[in-house]
Formats: structure tokens, C-alpha cells, sequence
């Protein structure tokens, strides 16, 4: 049984002893295996990949797709930010936007937030019933046991940044040149709600935690962060047969 996950009692900066001038060294090789990985992931067309990054706001998704994937070769390479539904969007089922963002075999697809926004803002916001929010967590989970049936590999990682750091970086946003632009007045509303989206996220580890274990990364440095995230996803991937194509002459 998997240990429940209570955002309180994890960090929100790095428990390992490492510097950052040291993930420096660390990275460059990791970003070079990543994009070999990623090249034969596409040669090979056996395996698709789906990266999720869910996250309060400012808790650095943009920076994460940014430094992690620098080095991926952007043919076999998609990012998709799921914000609030269209009126189209919004007349489907909930899962209909995401299914068809799910990558083909040989493609990385990133969701920059995702189908659990749609467990989120509900549970946040009380717009629906509790017990229908339940059944859309279970429909997640069979959802994604039926991806990774296809041989979709998955990745769940929760930013995890504190409320202080939470604060200074919308802050930021109103003076940085180039931040500005993602400030926006729902900022200072999702701010002030710290404490009902960390409920939410736990009552989504608690019920969407099954086949794709939620990965909870220190996210108050930007440096940590992205290096934990570039380096479970390589770890993990080199796990897999996943290699170029037998050529026959």
C-alpha cells in the first residue's frame, strides 16, 4: 500500500545534499541522454511518452518545459497547456480535450496542467458534487491504465512550491519586463487560495495514485527542480528496451 501523500509534511526545498554548481555538472550529460532517448523513442515508434506538470500558479511549469526538454529535438516533441475549457470543449466529456492531445507512438507530449484541473477547480471552487468528482478521479485512473496499456509511459510530477515562494514570484511578475505578461488578477485570487488547492492535491494523491505514482518535487529552487525532474525522467526511461529500429538491406 502506498504511503499517503500530505503536502504539510513534505519540503518544498532540496532534502538531498546537493549544491546547485554540482546539478550543473549533472546536467548537461542528463539533457544529452534525454535526447538520445528521445531520438530512438521516435525511430522506434514502440513506446509513446506523456509528461505531466501540475502545479500551483508560479510554481515554475513554463521553466520546467524550458530547461528539461532544451536539448529534445522538437519534431518528436509536443507541449500542451491546458487552460480554462472552450464552450466546445466544455459540451464534451472532460477527458474528450485531453484524448485527443495524448501523443502517437515515438512522440514526448508534455501537459503544461492537465485532466486533474478538472478535479482541481471543482474540488476548490464546489461546483460539482463531491461523489462526481470521485467518479472523475476513477475515470482518470482507468483512463491512464489504458494508456499505459498501449505502452504510453507516464509521468506525474506535482511542483511543490510554498506559499512565500508563491508570493514573491507574482510579485515579481508585476515588475519583471519579462514576466509582466503572465500576470494576471486570477494570480492574486489562486494566491489567496493556497490552502484549498494543497487539499486539493492531496485528496488527488489520495484517489489518483494507483498505476502512475504522483512524483512531488521541492520547488522553491528553480535550479532543484528542474534538475530532479530531467533526472527521474531519464532514470526512469532508461529502464525501457527502447532503441533504433533493425534496418534490413
Amino acid at each position: 500500500m502506498k504511503k499517503r501523500i500530505i503536502l504539510n509534511d513534505i519540503s518544498t526545498l532540496p532534502v538531498e545534499k546537493i549544491t546547485e554548481e554540482e546539478t550543473d555538472k549533472e546536467t548537461k550529460p542528463l539533457i544529452d541522454k534525454l535526447s538520445k532517448l528521445q531520438s530512438k523513442l521516435y525511430a522506434q515508434r514502440k513506446y509513446a511518452v506523456l509528461i505531466v506538470l501540475q502545479g500551483m500558479d508560479a510554481a515554475g511549469k513554463d521553466s520546467a518545459v524550458k530547461h528539461v526538454f532544451s536539448g529534445v529535438d522538437p519534431t518528436g516533441c509536443n507541449v500542451k497547456a491546458f487552460k480554462v475549457p472552450t464552450v466546445q470543449e466544455a459540451a464534451h466529456h472532460f477527458l474528450w480535450r485531453i484524448n485527443n492531445a495524448c501523443p502517437e507512438k515515438g512522440m514526448t507530449q508534455i501537459f503544461n496542467r492537465s485532466h486533474y484541473e478538472d478535479i482541481l477547480v471543482p474540488f476548490v471552487s464546489k461546483s460539482i458534487p463531491d461523489e462526481l468528482i470521485k467518479e472523475r478521479c476513477e475515470e482518470i485512473n482507468m483512463f491512464e491504465r489504458g494508456l499505459i496499456k498501449d505502452n504510453t509511459i507516464i509521468f506525474k510530477f506535482y511542483l511543490h512550491v510554498s506559499h512565500k515562494e508563491q508570493v514573491k514570484r507574482v510579485e515579481e511578475r508585476k515588475t519583471d519586463e519579462h514576466k509582466r505578461w503572465k500576470y494576471q488578477k486570477a494570480d492574486i485570487i489562486a494566491v489567496r487560495k493556497h490552502k484549498e488547492y494543497k487539499k486539493a492535491y492531496n485528496f488527488v494523491f489520495e484517489y489518483c495514485n494507483k498505476d502512475v505514482p504522483w512524483q512531488i518535487v521541492p520547488a522553491d529552487k528553480k535550479w532543484y527542480k528542474d534538475f530532479y525532474i530531467l533526472r527521474a525522467i531519464v532514470n526512469e526511461l532508461e529502464k525501457y528496451d527502447i532503441h533504433y529500429p533493425d534496418v534490413k538491406a
